[in-house]
């Protein structure tokens, strides 16, 4: 059985003094029966691995250069990562994809640096709004696949999330269906290219506007192993509310 997972990503969020959230998020949770990933911006990984040293609680990277060191004003690499901490970097997310023109190579080059670090990865794809009205959904999701994951690797350092691009921070989600359609092709996929036994190993997370309302049903649909939270992971109270919605799941 695949562990669940509720990862946060707090983007470009989060003081000195949000760490407040996490000692309560902790505090909420102190045994909690799916993993919990918060990746917080770079300022804050070292502190939250802190606060979070005694609980069940992983912190990541938003994301790593491709290169362990170099010439790289304002990049970190995944070696840094590491040693500030952390034990996941998410790569490949929209926002990186489309303000920063990462491509589907540069994504996979940074896997394959995270992974020799020693990091996990929660590697992002999802389609635009434009590309889910033109039918072409599940093409854009076989390239992402295809073009961002390294040849070798396992259920263990991966993890893949499902975010459609249209349903990141604006309120809409897709149709349970629409969900299980994208998430059941995703695992034949993995499968298909590494084997059944990876394939099935790999969990597969949903993210795009997911909230304490919905999570319950998001989480009832088949290949769904948790969810990568975006703004309500800000707040203890919300993202503790998807976290009870996925151990009732589990």
């Amino acid at each position: 059985m695949r562990r669940k997972l509720a990862a946060g990503n707090w983007k470009m969020n989060g003081l000195t003094a949000q760490l407040a959230e996490v000692e309560a998020l902790c505090a909420a949770h102190p045994s909690p029966s799916v993993d919990l990933l918060i990746a917080p911006p770079a300022t804050l990984v070292s502190s939250m691995v802190v606060t979070a040293s005694d609980h069940a609680l992983d912190v990541a990277g938003q994301d790593c250069h491709p290169e362990s060191s170099g010439a790289h004003t304002g990049d970190i690499s995944a070696e840094m990562l590491k040693d500030a901490g952390a034990s996941h970097v998410i790569l490949g997310h929209s926002e990186r994809r489309e303000d920063h023109n990462e491509s589907d190579d540069i994504v996979r080059r940074k896997t394959r640096a995270a992974l020799d670090a020693g990091l996990k990865v929660v590697i992002c794809i999802g389609e635009s709004l434009e590309e889910r009205e033109a039918a072409n959904t599940l093409d854009i999701i076989a390239g992402q696949l295809a073009g961002s994951l390294p040849d070798v690797l396992t259920g263990e350092n991966t993890v893949i999330a499902y975010e459609p691009i249209w349903a990141i921070g604006t309120g809409k989600v897709p149709t349970l269906a629409q969900i299980s359609e994208v998430h059941t092709f995703i695992r034949a996929k993995l499968e298909a290219r590494y084997g059944e036994g990876v394939g099935r190993s790999i969990r597969l997370l949903y993210g795009g506007s997911v909230k304490p309302a919905n999570a319950s049903d998001i989480f009832a649909v088949p290949d769904v192993d948790g969810a990568l939270v975006g703004g309500a992971s800000l707040k203890a109270e919300d993202f503790s509310a998807i976290i009870k919605a996925l151990e009732n799941a589990a």
